[in-house]
């Protein structure tokens, strides 16, 4: 999943970075209004982690500007500003929730993962596909009930695949998806960590749609963008 941070605390930014990628999250890290305006529409984001104190745009600006342009994608407040007010202003500005400085990275990790379940229609903290549960609190993954051991980078793309069970995914959207700006991408990744996927959890469970991409279990649907 694909996370867009406002925060113009290096320090916070900086460790928020960090945390969030150990998480699996690929995150992209902005420390001005402006340039996050800007970048939500640049990148297919599951969430924003937004800070209100941003410089040249204060993050209830950016906030209202997107919901304006029916930007819909899920926003958590992450800020100091404590006060009532301030709460009922962010989420009436569209923000999805809200969270105070100081907080845990766990708590900011749970709260990310329910708004990226509501979104895409996942009340279950558990998904599933065939024999294969992921705990998304946990980061766990079994089959048959055996616990699998992945890396971040493959729990990232199979949660991206179960996600979207029985959808085509094309090449690229996965890359937008899994990688920030920063990422030096190999040609072949995406097919790497496939062969990867493959190799722990079974050659069919990952099919290839010759021409267009890949698919997780269940019939193709008919959109594939």
């Amino acid at each position: 999943m694909r996370i867009l941070l406002l925060e113009d605390d290096a320090q916070i930014g900086d460790g928020l970075k960090a945390g969030l990628s150990q998480y699996g999250f690929a995150v992209d890290w902005f420390n001005d209004g402006v340039s996050g305006l800007k970048a939500l529409g640049a990148a297919p984001y599951d969430a924003v982690v937004l800070d209100l104190g941003l410089p040249g745009l204060d993050g209830m600006e950016v906030l209202s500007k997107w919901r304006q342009t029916r930007q819909d994608v899920p926003v958590l407040i992450l800020t100091a500003r404590d006060a009532l007010e301030h709460r009922v202003g962010g989420l009436n500005a569209g923000a999805d929730d809200y969270l105070v400085k100081p907080f845990a990275l766990s708590e900011l990790v749970a709260r990310l993962n329910a708004l990226i379940r509501r979104r895409y229609g996942k009340a279950s903290v558990t998904l599933t596909c065939d024999t294969i549960k992921f705990d998304l609190a946990s980061r766990i993954v079994t089959q048959n009930d055996v616990p699998v051991m992945l890396s971040a980078r493959e729990l990232a793309l199979l949660e991206l695949f179960m996600q979207n069970k029985g959808r085509v995914l094309l090449r690229e959207m996965i890359i937008e998806k899994l990688y920030n700006w920063e990422s030096e991408i190999d040609s072949n990744i995406v097919d790497v960590y496939i062969h990867h996927l493959r190799r722990k959890l079974g050659i069919h469970v990952i099919r290839t749609v010759r021409g267009v991409g890949y698919i997780l279990g269940g019939d193709i649907q008919k959109d594939v963008s």
